[in-house]
């Protein structure tokens, strides 16, 4: 047989020859790492999550110190989530200043120097579990705006250089952007859950912060898993409405729809890395059926598809990992 010319095993031929040709890198400033901060937890109280192993719910003194400690080892990058002491039917809670999220931007960046991000949504903070307004079972979605855009403002009055509508309902990034602008926070940037699908891979998520619906589903405002072009055009509303960041969510079931984001708009794209996605190699390598590799490689297939950060529970473990 007679070999030809181009032998492709030539570039593979050790690992010095592998890593000055690789296409794709992960560096420590792509990674954000979720924290779930709980206003009933005593100062220092850390709250394990039963559903994903080795995550927790932090009081505020403890996220504080947390922060410091994953900043020390190179992350760049949190998004908060709170969980408040008291709920109701219209998620006032969402955007009081002295709010659980509010005082835990203004403590985290006065003690570090990440870049603070926020999730806005109201379904953690309503009796019902619902990211908008409810009448009649219905979820209404331009009464809900209002309380939306009070909320992103909330957070931008405390600090944080960004937030993140993760709600679904039609209008909120433009919402959000008049609200901030009119009250001089033009500079705050908006990071949408521009294609946020309707995704079993949530559960574990929804246990970790007390979220879930208390009757139906999210169907109808979270997407339909079987849509791909729907995503590109979520994601072309969200940035003529004024979004600087796209996020795609889930983020291993999606690698298509990242891409499809990344290729047609080129502008900065997020991927959540989600619970069940988390806790599902958590799972695995429990058990021995995987290895940790396994956590490299999903992370790597989302950079490669296209995200330039990636929300991840797995960051911490990046943040030791990496050099």
């Amino acid at each position: 047989m007679e070999f030809p010319i181009t032998r492709m095993r030539r570039l593979r031929k050790s690992p010095q020859i592998r890593n000055i040709l690789r296409e794709t890198t992960l560096r420590k400033e792509n990674f954000i790492y979720p924290m779930f901060v709980k206003e009933d937890l005593k100062k220092g109280q850390i709250e394990p999550i039963t559903t994903m192993p080795g995550e927790n719910r932090f009081s505020l003194s403890s996220a504080v110190e947390e922060a410091k400690i994953l900043e020390e080892k190179g992350l760049s990058s949190i998004l908060l989530f709170g969980m408040p002491s008291k709920k109701d039917n219209y998620g006032t809670p969402a955007f009081d200043p002295e709010g659980i999220v509010q005082r835990a931007i203004k403590a985290i960046k006065e003690e570090t120097n990440l870049v603070v991000m926020t999730d806005v949504c109201l379904c953690q903070y309503t009796t019902h579990g619902h990211c908008g307004i409810i009448e009649n079972d219905q979820i209404l979605n331009d009464e809900s705006l209002e309380n939306l855009a009070r909320t992103a403002l909330s957070h931008a009055e405390a600090g944080a250089d960004v937030v993140a509508p993760s709600d679904m309902m039609d209008g909120r990034v433009e919402a959000i952007r008049a609200m901030l602008d009119l009250n001089e926070l033009e500079d705050t940037i908006i990071m949408s859950y521009a294609a946020k699908y309707a995704s079993a891979f949530y559960a574990p998520f929804r246990e970790a912060v007390s979220s879930a619906p208390s009757f139906g589903d999210r169907k109808t405002y979270q997407m339909d898993p079987a849509n791909a072009l729907e995503a590109l055009r979520e994601a072309e509303l969200d940035l003529m409405e004024g979004a600087d960041i796209l996020m795609v969510k889930p983020a291993l079931a999606y690698l298509d729809i990242i891409k499809a984001v990344k290729d047609e708009f080129n502008v900065p794209t997020a991927a959540y890395n989600v619970s069940g996605e988390y806790s599902m190699l958590k799972a695995g390598i429990e058990a021995r059926y995987l290895t940790e590799d396994a956590i490299f490689e999903s992370i790597l297939s989302i950079k490669r598809a296209g995200a330039d950060l990636i929300i991840s529970n797995f960051a911490p473990h990046f943040m030791d990992i990496l050099k």
